[in-house]
């Protein structure tokens, strides 16, 4: 049970290191141009946190245990990634006046990207944790 503590605990601190970085630094103007007048003034707290409490939750289950190695981990969280933020940025895309295909694009991919990354580091986590 500690090593899947440790894994999840891997998983969520990529996502939120990576995501900080993507939606405070680098991807926020872009945001702002594009859906801006949909944008909340103060970001629901709760709502965000029980994304990011949950995320890692399917990176460590359907990534991690099942992985054979940092690859196969990283190719299974990629596609994880890939479908929760296809989902959100298509169910948008079908349902929001005026939602950009841009955003929708690079939020997949950012979504892929952050998927494998988590997972990779928390199948090297839980790796070198049964190894001691």
């Amino acid at each position: 049970m500690r090593t899947y503590l440790v894994s999840y605990a891997a998983a969520l601190v990529v996502l939120l290191a990576l995501d900080g970085l993507w939606l405070g630094l680098i991807a926020i103007d872009w945001y702002r141009a594009g859906i801006g007048h949909l944008m909340a003034e103060q970001v629901n707290v709760i709502a965000a946190g029980v994304f990011y409490l949950l995320f890692p939750i399917g990176v460590v289950v359907f990534a991690v245990l099942p992985a054979r190695d940092a690859w196969h981990a990283a190719r299974l969280g990629g596609l994880l990634g890939f479908l929760c933020y296809a989902t959100y940025d298509l169910t948008n895309l079908a349902t929001l006046r005026g939602w950009p295909v841009g955003i929708t694009v690079a939020d997949i991919a950012w979504g892929t990207v952050v998927g494998a990354l988590s997972a990779s580091l928390g199948l090297s986590v839980r790796q070198g944790r049964s190894s001691r």
